[in-house]
């Protein structure tokens, strides 16, 4: 049997990645919506925290990309953008997709901390 180079080996180990990971990568975009509701994300209006949030269908204005869903915290615009996987962020928590408009507009207000939403011009 030939001697193992660091090259094979390093190859190896990076087949072996792609092979274990391509499951666990799917399994994480079914937990973050990969699903999508035909009738798009349903309206809500509640108190969470102590904060209103309200979330409902648009018809495009606004700061929308087309995804036609407007999010409020107290009154004030939540900028949210809706992933290719169907998932949701905000320009609050950008960085952790969410599976709705309620909870990306939840997790703002748990980023917020109490402070108050700037309206995103």
């Amino acid at each position: 049997m030939p001697d193992i180079t660091r090259r094979h080996a390093l190859g190896a180990a990076a087949a072996l990645a792609v092979t274990v990971g391509a499951p666990l990568t799917a399994a994480v975009a079914d937990d973050h919506g990969g699903h999508q509701d035909p009738e798009g994300p349903q309206a809500f209006d509640e108190v969470y925290r102590g904060r209103r949030i309200q979330g409902h269908a648009t018809d495009g204005g606004g700061h929308h990309h087309g995804a036609g869903y407007a999010v409020l915290v107290d009154g004030t615009e939540l900028h949210v953008m809706r992933n290719a996987d169907g998932s949701w962020i905000s320009v609050v928590s950008h960085y952790s997709p969410v599976p709705t408009p309620r909870a990306a507009a939840r997790a703002a207000v748990d980023e917020l901390q109490g402070a108050r939403l700037v309206p995103f011009n």
